[in-house]
């Protein structure tokens, strides 16, 4: 579809190009347009012969609707080649540039793809992991990969319970159906916290305060606890591995993951709801 609108806008583009700059190209559209009239009055022409006088009247109407077009064409042809492109170029634009991630409330918030994991949402209630050391969030190992983590939040009732019980829905589903034993790195954020990680650059994130569900309690940055010891580059094939299992059970629950977007955030997932973020 993205395809299709692009070469639509190309073809678009040409042609007003065409007509703004080449006087031959505007001759040649008014000659086909003075052709197409001569012919429709010919073949109208034929049938006010043969006595209708409705189409003769819808005739002389249409007539002068197109002789009205062509002379409103031929005097304010410069003002169509500037307006056309302006009403044109941003929505064409807008359409070749979206990203999942820039629609913040398409998703409903009830979104379960699987009719068992909606009995479990509506079943047992869920409890958080007992906490990890402060320790293991301050290593060397863990700063290179994700600087200032030792400061976030990881309190579990910051978090919405729409968003909280089905990110521990995913915990148990890793740990007993894949062995992951899953780490919240990071849930709640404050505006804050969000305005300085944004400061450090785009590779750490492009959302300003409230441009990010951490600031509603609806996502959370997760990772592995293997060994004592966390572990959250992608590098490890075993990361990998389970940050892919756990994309594959996040969506099935309803949540969106930060794998599939431009600048993918493997860790990542979020709940979006209608009506919260603001815009």
């Amino acid at each position: 579809m993205l395809i299709f609108l692009a070469f639509l806008y190309f073809c678009l583009a040409c042609s007003v190009i065409w007509l703004a700059l080449f006087p031959g190209g505007r001759a040649m559209v008014l000659q086909m347009l003075g052709m197409l009239q001569r012919r429709l009055q010919w073949r109208v022409g034929g049938w006010q012969r043969s006595g209708n006088a409705t189409l003769q009247a819808s005739w002389s109407g249409a007539r002068g609707v197109l002789y009205d077009s062509r002379r409103l064409l031929r005097r304010h042809w410069a003002w169509f080649a500037v307006g056309v492109p302006l009403v044109l170029v941003p929505t064409l634009l807008a359409l070749l540039m979206r990203r999942p991630d820039m629609l913040p409330d398409y998703e409903p918030a009830d979104t379960v793809v699987d009719a068992q994991v909606a009995v479990l949402l509506k079943g047992e209630q869920l409890v958080p992991p007992a906490a990890l050391p402060p320790l293991a969030f301050g290593t060397r190992e863990v700063e290179l990969v994700r600087p200032m983590l030792v400061d976030a939040s990881r309190n579990w009732g910051l978090l919405r319970p729409e968003f909280s019980q089905r990110l521990l829905l995913v915990f148990k589903i890793m740990k007993e159906k894949y062995g992951y034993e899953m780490a919240l790195l990071e849930g709640y954020r404050s505006p804050a916290r969000q305005d300085m990680l944004a400061g450090m650059g785009s590779q750490v994130t492009n959302a300003r305060a409230f441009q990010s569900w951490h600031q509603y309690g609806l996502a959370a940055d997760c990772a592995f606890w293997r060994d004592g010891k966390l572990v959250i580059s992608e590098k490890d094939p075993w990361a990998m591995r389970g940050y892919q299992l756990y994309g594959e059970v996040a969506e099935s629950l309803g949540l969106t993951w930060g794998g599939r977007w431009t600048m993918m955030d493997f860790g990542h997932t979020e709940l979006r709801m209608r009506g919260v973020m603001r815009r």
